[in-house]
């Protein structure tokens, strides 16, 4: 068969890679994570055209009828939408998945939690790469909500000492990206890795600042192509950085030391201590407030002549099409992501800015998961593209005092 007459299907669940702290699944649970990628899918190729046809021949003639204008920003446009029957399902639908991916995964985890538990033990104690601070407190912006509908969020636990959020967290990607960020839902700090090689060939960073690192699959790949760099990784989670640890222990990533930190408050770290400080995905999960406090003391410890790079979804400018600004939307209002709308719709030229760079050393760019393309799926970009979950990134970065920043925009 021809790649061209290929069913446009996820890789099976068999397919995810294994590590030394991965949840064993079940058929069943196999089962259930296929058919969630798939419908996955389904949702967003087939089924997502659907909510455009239905605002264009529907919602839209109804607002201007009403209101003799066009809706003037997203969220006029979220309120009409929501009154149509088809994008009322449609949004039930991609609501129950993330509910079910949470369900399965969790149910998957908790099944086994003693092992899991024990197998992480063996990664992390005695060791002085997992530094863990029971008086760090979660932000009132990270426990005020069950973020991505996961129980507990980042930082529940189940028993004391465990690591069952990480778990969960980490098995259940596959279902909500569709595989799209590869066997070891690495896909994102494999395209890291692929991005500096390119940008700076020969650059060898003495240390890297991965901030609020969740299960380390952003940070595991960059410190296993640069063994000799020390890596630092935080987050206010005990949860998730013992499972974070365990993982990258097992993954012969033993040059990364996990640390209970809260990045509004980096002085422990004098200035100018990190050659690279990064994001992933992060700064949407904080509050207007925490924000700039963030981005202020990542400036502060990051080197002269050193990178900042934030990976995120594009932010809300005029150019973007008000619709496509309120489908991008969907997670704030429908996936517990509270920050995720304002977040998106800030200026990040002017927020690095007034952490402390000069606009000249700005620049923006994109990187797209690096996975096995004979197994997993490219990540998409345009017409057939999951606002907000493609594994495709768009990246907000500076080189701080630096000519490089130019090889950087090229």
């Amino acid at each position: 068969m021809s790649n061209d007459n290929k069913l446009d299907v996820a890789p099976p669940y068999n397919a995810v890679a294994r590590h030394g702290v991965s949840p064993i699944a079940s058929h069943d649970e196999i089962a259930r994570f296929d058919f969630l990628a798939n419908f996955n899918k389904f949702m967003s190729n087939a089924l997502g055209a659907g909510n455009k046809l239905a605002y264009d021949t529907r919602v839209l003639p109804k607002f201007r009828n009403e209101h003799g204008r066009d809706p003037k920003d997203r969220f006029e446009i979220r309120h009409a939408m929501n009154d149509d029957p088809f994008h009322r399902l449609w949004s039930a639908l991609k609501r129950n998945s993330m509910e079910m991916r949470q369900q399965n995964g969790r149910a998957m985890t908790l099944r086994q939690i003693d092992e899991l538990n024990a197998k992480a033990r063996q990664f992390n104690e005695g060791r002085d790469t997992l530094e863990l601070n029971p008086e760090i407190e979660v932000p009132r912006y990270q426990s005020a909500v069950d973020i991505h509908c996961m129980p507990g969020s980042y930082h529940g636990e189940e028993t004391p000492g465990d690591i069952s959020a990480g778990a969960n967290y980490d098995c259940g990607i596959f279902a909500t990206t569709a595989g799209g960020l590869g066997a070891l839902n690495d896909g994102g700090g494999q395209a890291l890795v692929e991005w500096i090689k390119a940008t700076r060939p020969g650059w060898k960073p003495r240390r890297i600042l991965d901030v609020g690192c969740t299960t380390g699959h952003n940070i595991v790949p960059l410190a296993l192509a640069f063994p000799d760099c020390e890596v630092i990784a935080i987050d206010t989670a005990a949860p998730i950085l013992r499972f974070a640890h365990a993982r990258a222990q097992s993954l012969g990533a033993t040059n990364i030391k996990f640390i209970q930190a809260n990045a509004e408050d980096l002085s422990r770290w004098g200035d100018g201590t990190f050659d690279w400080v990064q994001t992933t995905m992060f700064l949407h999960e904080t509050s207007g407030k925490a924000l700039p406090k963030i981005l202020s003391e990542c400036y502060r410890v990051l080197a002269d002549d050193g990178l900042m790079l934030h990976l995120e979804q594009p932010e809300y400018t005029d150019e973007m099409p008000l619709f496509e600004q309120f489908l991008r939307d969907w997670d704030a209002f429908n996936n517990n992501e509270p920050f995720w709308s304002s977040m998106h719709a800030l200026d990040m030229k002017d927020e690095m800015i007034a952490a402390g760079f000069d606009s000249s050393e700005l620049f923006e760019t994109g990187v797209r998961a690096v996975v096995d393309r004979e197994i997993f799926p490219e990540a998409p970009t345009g017409e057939n593209e999951d606002h907000g979950r493609a594994a495709y990134w768009h990246a907000y970065g500076a080189w701080k005092n630096s000519s490089q920043m130019q090889e950087a925009a090229e």
